[in-house]
């Protein structure tokens, strides 16, 4: 029986972290039933009771140690762990995790990572040696390919595949269509889906989301739901911008499993969004969508289905987001089909990286 440890952020209420680890798990079952994983987490009674997987505590490093001495192979990833811009200390941890496995002779796969940005001299260098002495890296996009070569590392194995979630199967609609009951968003209306988070303390890109709520509302005839894909701290963003809206929106303030994520965006008309998860899960569901840039993750998977972000946090207009939602929400099924055809190939590459890892681990 080969034993994989699996480091990421996990266990934090993150819904777009806790499906990729679905999704791993999910892909790395179907391939070997018989592997052994354990979880680095920062609940693990959570994460045991969600994915029914072994789990042990972020900071219990004892146990991560005796786990990693046993193990075949650390997996680190998915996500966007190796960058310091939303978090410096952070990118140490991980680090850390990756140095700990290195010296203790396990195997290390970068797993469908998002690399960068990485900024500062020390950490470049840190990142540079690390890199350059793990067995196996996939990225989930080619500006972490870039970002890689930039910070020098090369003797490594390196692929770009995809993120892992967008390996993991589409869902019925049915418990979508019970949480919006129960919401009495329900009802023969299309449904814009708006995900968002809270950055910076910035106030601008609430007033054009609230605006555009309004107009929706009234131009469209459509429903507003607003998802939290961070629990709860994306409530709160949404309540902030609910609070700012003439006309009626729900806003849903309950904790989801990745599945009821996925339903609820399947019953979505178009999904707008900040989170990078929310646009993914629109894509598994064939929802089409659009994103705001926050971050270069959201580019580089809007880029990787042939689409651009709607302008940023920082300067977008409510003018700017109105016209690309007419454009897609009289033309919905042109880009199903458009996005569908890009999204099942990366599918297949998603579903990769669990080949590459399941190979390593029985190496």
């Amino acid at each position: 029986m080969s034993r994989i440890v699996v480091s990421g952020y996990y266990g934090s209420k993150n819904a777009g972290d806790e499906a990729m680890l679905s999704a791993m798990l999910e892909v790395l079952s179907d391939l070997d039933p018989k592997l052994h994983i354990t979880v680095i987490s920062a609940d693990p009674e959570d994460t045991r009771k969600r994915h029914g997987v072994d789990a042990i505590s972020w900071l219990g490093f004892p146990a991560i140690i005796k786990e990693l001495r046993q193990a075949d192979l650390l997996i680190s990833g998915g996500g966007s762990l190796l960058q310091n811009v939303t978090s410096r200390r952070s990118l140490y941890y991980y680090m850390f995790i990756i140095m700990l496995a290195h010296f203790l002779g396990t195997k290390v796969m970068l797993y469908a990572q998002g690399i960068g940005p990485i900024i500062g001299r020390v950490a470049e260098m840190a990142m540079r040696f690390l890199g350059n002495h793990v067995d196996l890296i996939t990225v989930r996009d080619e500006g972490s390919l870039k970002e890689l070569a930039r910070l020098g590392i090369h003797k490594t194995i390196i692929e770009c595949t995809a993120d892992p979630v967008l390996a993991i199967h589409p869902v019925g609609k049915e418990a979508g269509r019970a949480i919006f009951k129960a919401y009495h968003a329900d009802g023969a209306k299309p449904v814009l889906g708006i995900s968002v988070r809270e950055w910076q303390g910035w106030r601008h890109y609430k007033e054009v989301l609230a605006e555009v709520s309004d107009m929706v509302v009234r131009e469209l005839g459509a429903r507003v739901v607003f998802i939290p894909m961070q629990f709860p701290d994306d409530v709160k963003a949404a309540q902030a911008i609910a609070s700012l809206t003439k006309e009626e929106c729900t806003v849903l303030k309950d904790e989801y499993t990745t599945s009821e994520f996925l339903s609820l965006v399947g019953n979505m008309d178009l999904m707008l969004g900040i989170r990078l998860h929310a646009l993914i899960f629109a894509g598994v569901m064939g929802v089409p969508m659009l994103g705001i840039s926050y971050d270069p993750k959201i580019d580089r998977f809007l880029a990787s289905i042939g689409e651009e972000p709607v302008g940023n946090l920082k300067d977008v207009t409510a003018e700017e987001l109105m016209v690309e939602i007419r454009r897609k929400w009289n033309d919905k099924q042109t880009f199903r089909q458009k996005n569908g055809e890009l999204l099942a190939q990366l599918r297949d590459m998603a579903a990769h990286n669990a080949e590459l890892a399941v190979n390593l681990a029985h190496k």
